[in-house]
């Protein structure tokens, strides 16, 4: 799949379902969040509660993305709706997820965009293409990188070198031509160049940047201006408020005015999801909460962000899913 974890399903009426049309689901039958789980080598879907949805028979599985999930049968990816019933038959080498309506997809090395009932509305004529977010997808073609609308017109035309954040995020995308790199909106307007190596996404009004290579990082708000000075030696976006920012080799978080308001003592640390972040202490992975608190202890291989009420995480090869106060919903397997 397109830059996204690989999951899958397999239903046993799929030649039933190829063809069919996606049925809409009623609230009252929406089994709320479903997670992809893997046993014995299999895909399946457990719900909030741990409780097997879709049972692991499946080469592949996605998340869940606007009610539906890109399934892998065979060699071939398409998609499931939250009944498991296939409404987009397994057809594509690639895809991506839903967003906006759309998916990208790839035959061979191709991408294009289907919608929710697998009309392709984009053809697959891009070496690459990512997720839709605010009306416009990044693609590139003949390495150059441009901006497309959901219809597929060039609304950016193909000429970038890159793209550093890949999608747009608050009205603006980082994009590099030559050596410079600079934000651009919708338009495709410079709104700023910079001077920075690298920039992340603008998240909470700031995106992160790096001077140079092997340099320090800083935050520079919507104008350009640097507003928390170049001073660490990594940094994330902001998540609920606070920024993970690395120091010597700790990790610690700021609020947005810069201030520190957990001291650096991780090894790593991902972003504040849910009110909770994933920290790693001497090689194992733990949670805490916004003032520092250790609320579930180190001892994952892995971990990642929770969503949905739940996260996913490693024992050594194997995984699972906690809940807030760190209850196994699903034991680790694989």
């Amino acid at each position: 799949m397109n830059s996204r974890p690989q999951f899958a399903t397999f239903s046993l009426l799929l030649l039933l379902a190829f063809g069919q049309a996606a049925i809409p689901q009623s609230p009252a039958n929406d089994p709320g969040p479903l997670f992809p789980v893997k046993k014995d080598g299999k895909w399946g879907y457990i719900d909030k509660a741990g409780k097997i949805v879709f049972a692991p028979k499946y080469d592949g599985a996605g998340r869940f993305s606007e009610g539906l999930a890109a399934v892998k049968v065979g060699k071939k990816w398409g998609f499931i709706d939250k009944t498991g019933q296939m409404v987009i038959p397994p057809q594509y080498d690639d895809t991506g997820e839903f967003s906006e309506g759309l998916a990208a997809v790839a035959t061979g090395n191709k991408w294009g965009f289907i919608d929710k009932i697998g009309k392709l509305v984009i053809p697959t004529r891009y070496d690459r293409a990512e997720d839709f977010t605010e009306g416009l997808a990044a693609v590139q073609k003949s390495d150059k990188w441009g901006y497309i609308d959901k219809i597929g017109k060039m609304v950016i035309p193909l000429q970038y070198d890159g793209v550093l954040a890949l999608y747009f995020s608050e009205g603006l995308a980082a994009v590099v031509v030559g050596d410079k790199m600079g934000h651009i909106d919708k338009t495709g307007k410079m709104v700023f160049q910079s001077q920075y190596h690298l920039t992340g996404v603008f998240s909470e009004g700031k995106a992160v940047v790096e001077l140079e290579f092997g340099g320090k990082w800083g935050y520079i708000d919507r104008a350009g201006k640097m507003v928390i000075p170049l001073q660490y030696d990594n940094a994330d976006s902001f998540s609920e408020g606070l920024a993970a920012v690395q120091t010597g080799d700790k990790w610690g978080f700021i609020d947005k005015t810069g201030k520190l308001v957990i001291p650096p003592q991780y090894d790593f640390a991902l972003k504040f999801s849910e009110g909770l972040a994933a920290v790693e202490v001497g090689r194992k992975y733990g949670f805490i909460d916004k003032t520092g608190k250790m609320l579930i202890p180190p001892q994952y291989t892995g971990a990642a962000s929770f969503s949905d009420g739940l996260a996913r995480v490693r024992i050594e090869g194997k995984y699972g899913y906690i809940d807030e106060t760190g209850k196994y919903v699903w034991p680790p397997t694989k």
